[in-house]
């Protein structure tokens, strides 16, 4: 039998159930320790050659890597590799850590909803609070409904991130580590504890791989590659200044680019699925609501789970402000009530199959900005509502305004000083009515979108018997180690933490492995977080700004260098925006930067980490850059620090010299 046969055809599935059937699995010993059902290494790579499944050993081992990579088994310890040598090894099927019921015959959602489908630092941490001012929805999306239409996409992404007829293991008496909520936060919790050898469970009660996955970073990110396309064909001056002409209309296919954006994320899926943290990773994987029973126990669908340590990592929910009108047509929404008009959130927007006509957008943070902007390139008429007079409240006013005026110019409309009155439906529409400069005004829309903000999701897990303290409308509330007022349980991410983003969720998760399970004393204050709003020009930033030094005692300079002056950014036509690096008075010391460009994300990444690794504004302008790149901007932020040492004094030293060299 040829020993390269692919990963599901006849030839591979024929040798795997013989090599289950004929390589001998029996109970053995290392150390005084114990290791049940297992097979050896180097008898199974005799197997497979005597077997005619390999020509020699190297192809055995290489046949025995691929079961491993596709899940058939694994080192009991999971820290080898199949090798030809005395380590031990055991079938996934010999190990519960949850899996798909196949005694039912529904292996799949297809089977189930279609049966005839055939397809160390001082704190450089801004202060950031919570906006919020409203509730979330009476009705949480079913799973089936969470993710629609049910095309072959999305039941792949369905079929790994919450398996139809998925079933429990059965618990084990005592777990090292039991997490909730498998978004960003629960699956670096889980992945990371299981890999130094923890007995891990995870509990999710509705998509693993959380909000980033399903609905928010990939499926937005997706969808703002093709708007971004759209709108290089669509603008013809930039066209034009490029030499450039475009014959005939661009049209969208706004189907088509929805569809991209499902497959996209049902590739990205299976690193987040079920199957891959249960089989590969030898987590414990529970489909379920987890409610806390008392300080060290959790239980999940009738399973009682005691633990040494627990992460909660439930994540957020949209915030629906109290405007008349709004919460009863978003839950008629959800429930697919008849005649229900389309009041999105990021929860429901990628469902979408048409592009509507006319969009009204709530909030002005970087969601309802990424997305305002796209579904504007796509084709939508949009128009912007806020109440704060501005657009994203944490950034420098003057480079959030760089941001507006390029949507204005697209076509996008603002009006940043709205009361809400109400919102009903009339006929086929949505009425929006606001009070804006004492004036009462009205907006028919197809569709809404609310981003005004997230609440912590803390309801009905139970906290007050695990003696978990927490807030409505802050989360849940943690130490400066991440723990709890219960100090064998921790929270990351959402929940827990007023910088709601996927990075800062990973991040602390990494540091809670430390700190539960170990001897770690890493602190939250002692993350230096970026973030960036995905917009054209994107707006980034990093550490604190001006305001909060003032208030922390110490003054700041700030070096700027804008892009009209960076050669790259001439030629590639990309010149709004700036570098903006902030220093310590009296030092090089970098505690916090701006950027908004084209490449805003990728150029905050060099501060980010000159910050990390103390390395000053100074030293920065040593570093050699490629000559163009925009990143250039921030060696030559360097330059100007360096020429403010250059004081008159030192400046009549320098002549000094020279005229010594003469």
């Amino acid at each position: 039998m040829e020993s390269n046969g692919g990963e599901g055809s006849a030839d591979w599935t024929a040798m795997v159930m013989a090599f289950r059937g004929g390589v001998t699995v029996r109970d053995r010993k290392f150390k005084l320790r114990s290791f049940p059902s297992c097979f050896v290494g180097f008898e199974a790579v005799q197997w497979l050659v005597d077997h005619g499944f390999a020509a020699n050993e190297e192809d055995a081992v290489r046949l025995g890597d691929s079961m491993i990579h596709a899940g058939v088994f694994h080192h009991v310890l999971r820290e080898h590799s199949f090798k030809n040598e005395n380590l031990f090894y055991r079938f996934a099927e010999h190990e519960d850590h949850g899996g798909v019921d196949v005694s039912k015959g529904l292996v799949s959602w297809g089977d189930l909803i279609f049966p005839s489908f055939s397809g160390g630092h001082e704190s450089f941490q801004p202060d950031v609070e919570r906006d919020l001012d409203g509730s979330t929805a009476d009705h949480k999306l079913t799973v089936a409904r969470a993710v629609q239409p049910l095309d072959k996409y999305n039941l792949e992404l369905l079929d790994k991130v919450h398996p139809a007829t998925w079933k429990d293991p059965v618990a084990k008496s005592k777990y090292h580590l039991v997490v909730i909520g498998a978004g960003a936060g629960g699956l670096v919790s889980a992945a990371g504890a299981a890999g130094v050898g923890a007995k891990v469970a995870l509990i999710e009660a509705h998509l693993l791989g959380g909000d980033c996955l399903n609905v928010g970073c990939v499926p937005s990110k997706t969808l703002i590659t093709s708007a971004k396309a759209a709108w290089q064909m669509k603008n013809t001056t930039r066209l034009q200044e490029l030499g450039l002409t475009l014959d005939g209309e661009v049209r969208v296919d706004f189907g088509k680019v929805m569809e991209r954006v499902r497959k996209v994320r049902a590739e990205i899926a299976e690193n987040d699925s079920a199957a891959r943290f249960a089989t590969k990773l030898g987590v414990d994987v529970y489909l379920g609501y987890g409610q806390f029973i008392s300080e060290n126990t959790i239980e999940v669908n009738g399973q009682k789970l005691q633990f040494a340590k627990a992460v909660i990592a439930t994540g957020g929910s949209p915030q629906i402000p109290p405007i008349e009108g709004m919460k009863e047509l978003l839950d008629e929404y959800i429930t697919e009530q008849p005649g229900s008009l389309p009041i999105l959130t990021n929860e429901t927007v990628f469902n979408l199959t048409e592009l509507p006509p006319n969009l009204g957008v709530i909030g002005t943070g970087a969601i309802g900005l990424e997305l305002a902007q796209s579904f504007q390139r796509l084709g939508s008429n949009v128009i912007m509502f806020g109440r704060s007079g501005r657009i994203l409240p944490k950034d420098d006013l003057d480079l959030a305004t760089i941001l507006q005026d390029q949507m204005v110019n697209e076509g996008v409309s603002f009006h940043l000083n709205s009361e809400y009155l109400s919102v009903k439906k009339e006929g086929s529409k949505l009425l929006l009515v606001i009070r804006e400069d004492g004036h009462e005004r009205s907006f028919a829309f197809d569709a809404i979108l609310v981003a005004a903000g997230r609440a912590p999701n803390v309801k009905g897990m139970g906290l007050e018997m695990a003696r978990v303290k927490y807030d409505l409308k802050e989360g849940i509330k943690i130490g400066d180690n991440y723990a709890t007022s219960n100090s064998n349980i921790f929270a990351v991410g959402d929940c827990a933490s007023a910088f709601q983003f996927t990075h800062v969720a990973d991040f602390m998760a990494r540091a809670v492995i430390r700190n539960a399970l170990f001897f770690g004393k890493e602190k939250f204050s002692s993350l230096i977080v970026p973030w960036c709003t995905y917009t054209e020009p994107e707006v980034a930033h990093v550490g604190i700004f001006p305001k909060d030094a003032s208030s922390r005692g110490f003054d700041v300079e700030t070096y700027e260098k804008y892009f009209k002056d960076n050669d790259r950014a001439i030629s590639e036509g990309e010149t709004q925006g700036v570098v903006r690096i902030h220093v310590k008075k009296g030092s090089d010391t970098i505690i916090g930067a701006s950027v908004v460009g084209s490449h805003a994300g990728d150029l905050i990444s060099e501060i980010t980490l000159a910050m990390n690794a103390g390395v000053g504004l100074g030293k920065l302008a040593s570093v050699i850059h490629p000559y163009p790149t925009e990143a250039d901007a921030i060696r030559a932020c360097g330059d100007l620090y360096n020429r403010t040492r250059l004081t008159l004094p030192i400046r009549g030293l320098f002549r000094q010299l020279l005229r010594l060299k003469m």
